[in-house]
């Protein structure tokens, strides 16, 4: 009607009243508009993250937190709400490090982001925000996503970025997400360690300057360091009390993440793919997707942001054993090593079966035909039984496990081949290299990685999995192993102004054939195992079942290594199995069974030895430790995870507690881990109980020939087992206790 009544005479009156018409038919159809005129908020059940968008201007981010703020009491309380959400170069102070940076076609360096859009996605579990930004003079696209979950308290953030320039440009910096805190007494927590030794807490303040944590391997990324941190606002981390942040990045290549402290007024933390040879050459038109950061907020210590990330591993992150338990298990590896042979597995199918265990794994040493597998030095690739070692084939195999009424599972390493292997021989172009240079080999001295670039070699990697399943359909878990960095950085398949990146479209083309394999395969169990604990992360469990913790299994070790891991994976997504002694790296050292049983049974249990080298006391304890956690497995897999004692105090006791979302039942480990004479150990106060309710203690896996300790069939209420405690009996070496609450 407006653009009706404008038809005069006057041209510009008219052109007036249709810029009025048009307004007007904005402002009525399109709610949309109005919503991102001003302030937003990003809100989990119990979290929020408050943001300022405005058309024309710059996509600002003010506080993360529970929901006890409002931006305008912020704003009345005189706090800066003017952060840049993803800082760009080009727009921010020279001071100030960007989240965001291109090179365009004309080798301008600059970003200038201006708020174009803003849209809300509701999904049955989440709801989505979306604000679309646009560089003022370039024909460059970002998009900031921002997941918050309806059910969890966890938001993802994520970055899009498109471009229409007439070449390609250069993504030089690409964070997936950018969080500003109010400085304080703020701690960073961050998990370090090694090859058999993954995943140690390392607790400091932040101070001025940057922090820095980055991990290039380029196949793995949790070895060294992991792509998870804590932010504990209250002061020294504190395991049930204190404002705490978690995030973790979920990706599986490499990786940066900073805290960069500028002033004496705020931190800011990024977290994204690490850019240092991995400046992406972005085609028109083409879409790059950063990885996803999820962020969790609790009010109730490094614990609570365990929990928070346990339910939404369970909920979202995994890919469909969530609330599902894993099966006692026992893998070949420690026990044989590469030296495989049909009686040998048979006889060890015997052995699992009898103690009451519901799966065996056959470990490397099963395949080549050419080149048998007899070393670690050769066959990676070739993928056909030794009928050799194995003259009945894996059919012989299904069949003796169903038999025995357990399930069957194999080991595979399908990224890797050797040298000496008939699939380098017909495609030498298939692997990681740079022509004209020598090749770095890894593992046996012959170790090459696929590279998982080429198309080609993802076919051939799905069809690893898809032959033997075809093959062998009773097959109902896969090891799934990666023993090697990428050493050799190039790709005969990538053109040349692309070699960059290699470490980008590796995992890529990983992450594209495991949903390939995953269609196909839904219910097959995989674990994904890289040297021990090298892939666990939240980039691949997606597409994975569980993850090995570390190929160091000598339990005492364990304790530490999974209290360290269970600060973000929950237990039935962590691999632990009972190991045999004296260990490899532990000289003479002998830990009894009873504690080597507690310790694994405090995740998804499983054994990693030769049963028949086994003493009478060894089998009966294990036989009385599997039949204890099928009671206990539920809890301890799918509860809520208190720690309650940290090794990393020296007390000289480690304890956790799992309890179920009724409060009705939990399982609680106790772990000595010091020895010595006349040793002062704390009295143990338990969580997450209901202190109206009164709970019986029942002592589990109880040592053999011995009775359970005084506590057991005691009866206490939640309330005094809370605040006051129980004195634990933990008399010997290596002494241990496993308990039921009811």
């Amino acid at each position: 009607m407006l653009y009706l009544c404008s038809m005069t005479e006057n041209p510009k009156k008219e052109q007036i009243m249709k810029h009025l018409f048009l307004g007007a038919l904005m402002l009525l159809s399109s709610t949309p508009l109005l919503a991102w005129q001003g302030d937003v908020v990003v809100e989990t059940p119990n979290t929020q993250l408050l943001l300022t968008a405005r058309e024309g201007g710059d996509l600002q981010q003010s506080y993360y937190g529970n929901k006890s703020a409002t931006l305008q009491e912020l704003r009345d309380a005189g706090a800066d709400l003017s952060f840049h959400a993803m800082p760009a170069f080009g727009t921010i102070d020279c001071v100030q490090a960007p989240a965001l940076q291109v090179q365009h076609m004309d080798g301008d360096l600059n970003l200038e982001l201006k708020v174009t859009d803003y849209q809300t996605q509701d999904e049955p579990r989440a709801r989505i925000h979306v604000f679309t930004m646009q560089d003022k003079l370039m024909p460059v696209t970002v998009r900031v996503f921002y997941k918050a979950y309806k059910h969890v308290d966890i938001i993802e953030t994520w970055t899009e970025i498109t471009h229409q320039e007439k070449k390609a440009i250069t993504l030089k910096r690409f964070d997936s997400g950018h969080l500003v805190l109010r400085q304080g007494n703020v701690w960073l927590t961050h998990l370090h360690g090694n090859w058999a030794a993954e995943t140690e807490p390392t607790m400091e303040p932040v101070t001025q300057g940057m922090k820095t944590i980055r991990n290039t391997d380029g196949a793995r990324n949790s070895h060294l360091d992991a792509p998870e941190i804590m932010l504990s606002l209250d002061g020294r981390p504190q395991e049930l009390t204190g404002r705490t942040i978690g995030m973790a990045l979920c990706w599986s290549g490499n990786y940066e993440l900073r805290v960069n402290t500028i002033s004496h007024k705020e931190h800011h933390v990024y977290a994204g793919i690490d850019p240092n040879q991995s400046e992406y050459v972005l085609e028109p038109k083409e879409t790059f997707d950063t990885p996803h950061l999820a962020i969790a907020f609790s009010e109730e210590g490094q614990s609570g942001v365990s929990r928070i990330f346990h339910d939404w591993a369970r909920k979202e992150g995994m890919l469909h054993r969530g609330m599902q338990t894993g099966d006692i298990l026992l893998n070949s590896w420690e026990g044989i090593y590469l030296d495989i042979t049909e009686e040998k597995i048979i006889k060890m199918m015997d052995d699992i079966a009898s103690f009451g265990g519901e799966l065996f794994v056959m470990d490397d040493g099963w395949f080549g035909d050419k080149y048998p597998r007899k070393r670690d030095d050769s066959s990676l690739g070739d993928w056909v039984v030794d009928r050799q070692k194995l003259p009945n084939g894996i059919k012989a195999l299904t069949d003796a496990a169903r038999q025995r009424k357990i399930k069957f599972g194999i080991w595979i390493e399908p990224e890797m081949t050797n040298t000496t292997s008939e699939l380098y021989e017909q495609h030498p172009d298939w692997v990681l290299q740079r022509p004209g240079r020598e090749l770095r080999l890894g593992r046996g001295g012959t170790q090459l990685i696929l590279d998982m670039c080429n198309p080609k070699v993802q076919d051939f990697v799905f069809s690893v999995v898809d032959n033997l399943m075809t093959a062998y359909p009773e097959i109902s878990y896969i090891k799934w192993d990666a023993n090697a960095p990428i050493q050799n950085y190039g790709s005969v398949y990538l053109p040349k102004s692309k070699q960059n990146n290699i470490n980008i479209d590796y995992h890529r083309g990983l992450i594209k054939t495991l949903k390939r394999v995953r269609e196909k395969y839904p219910n097959l169990v995989i674990q994904d195992c890289a040297s021990g604990g090298g892939r666990a992360n939240y980039g691949l469990l997606p597409y994975f079942d569980e993850f090995w913790v570390s190929d160091n299994t000598d339990a005492l070790q364990r304790v530490y290594m999974q209290y360290g891991t269970s600060m973000f994976f929950p237990a039935n997504a962590m691999a632990q199995h009972i190991n045999h002694v004296p260990y490899w790296n532990t000289g003479k050292r002998v830990i009894p069974i009873k504690f080597r049983c507690d310790v694994a049974m405090s995740g998804r249990l499983g054994i990693e030895l030769q049963p028949k080298d086994m003493t009478s006391e060894e089998r009966q304890q294990c036989t009385t430790c599997f039949a204890d956690y099928k009671q206990l497995r539920q809890v301890v897999q799918t509860g809520n995870l208190y720690r309650l004692l940290s090794p990393y105090d020296r007390k000289g006791v480690s304890s956790i507690m799992y309890t179920n979302d009724q409060h009705t039942q939990a399982v609680l480990f106790v772990y000595k881990t010091d020895n010595y004479y006349d040793q002062p150990l704390p009295r143990l106060t338990l969580a997450g109980l209901d202190a109206n309710k009164t709970y019986t203690l029942s002592e589990k896996n109880v040592r053999v020939g011995e009775k359970p300790c005084r506590l057991d069939g005691k009866t206490f209420t939640g309330r005094f087992l809370m605040e006051i405690g129980i004195e634990v009996p933990l008399w010997e070496d290596y002494a241990s206790r496993v308990f039921e609450l009811k």
